[in-house]
């Protein structure tokens, strides 16, 4: 609409689009950004410890997101970063889920995706936690994969390395290589087919910010590693999801 006002009441003049160009300058964080981001990630850091102390068999997903909102707006958030999303049970397994309306069960494994906003800029944070504090041996299992991918990425974590794509030495391959080695389904395949997003992506005023496709990593960037497996036949959908300033 706007272009074509512009089109309409200034016909002289030339319009060119510059989202690559901002798109770019928005990868690399300044300085007061970073300390803005870092107060909205503490704050979703705070809301992920108090839902984990109160959940419970028992307790409907709503009751959790409701928490962590009240944590955030406690802390002086002025919104989510986006919908909460808490799983419990089959719904861990379903990707940005947001209907939060069932009931936890004992067994299940509760998935919450939930970040605030603070002076404009989103975290994004995910736990996966057994609802009653314990893990069955195959959840377990799966979580410490998931958990391995996580670790092997962050560790690769510098200026110059890639992020996505199948390339070696890209963070993606690496997280995908882990899952691929640990652990089967229950026909015995790998578990790389149930890793079904990308690794991450850049956060700062959207949590999921624009950048240059294909760009390296480079030192002030933040961006999130949140490998996943999701086994809808087993009810069990893990993911981990940290927030990584790369220096």
């Amino acid at each position: 609409n706007w272009n074509n006002w512009l089109r309409t009441n200034f016909s002289a003049i030339t319009l060119q689009d510059v989202f690559p160009q901002l798109a770019a300058m928005r990868q690399v964080k300044s300085a007061s950004e970073m300390v803005i981001l870092g107060r909205s990630i503490d704050l979703s850091a705070d809301a992920h410890i108090e839902a984990m102390k109160m959940i419970r068999p028992g307790l409907y997903e709503y009751e959790v997101a409701a928490r962590m909102v009240y944590v955030h707006q406690r802390g002086g958030a002025e919104r989510e970063g986006y919908a909460p999303i808490v799983g419990t049970g089959f719904n861990s397994t379903l990707l940005h889920y947001n209907g939060v309306r069932a009931q936890i069960k004992d067994g299940d494994l509760v998935l919450m995706d939930v970040a605030c906003e603070f002076s404009g800029y989103s975290a994004d944070i995910t736990r996966t936690v057994p609802a009653n504090g314990k893990f069955t041996p195959r959840q377990r299992e799966i979580y410490e994969i998931v958990l391995a991918a996580s670790d092997a990425a962050i560790a690769a974590i510098k200026p110059g390395v890639m992020s996505g794509g199948n390339a070696p030495g890209s963070l993606l391959k690496i997280a995908t290589d882990v899952i691929n080695s640990r652990g089967k389904d229950k026909d015995g395949n790998p578990l790389g087919k149930y890793f079904i997003h990308g690794l991450g992506h850049p956060i700062g005023l959207n949590v999921h910010d624009p950048g240059v496709p294909g760009r390296a990593l480079e030192s002030g960037m933040v961006i999130t590693i949140e490998p996943g497996i999701y086994i809808p036949d087993e009810n069990i959908g893990v993911r981990i999801e940290d927030d990584i300033l790369v220096t």
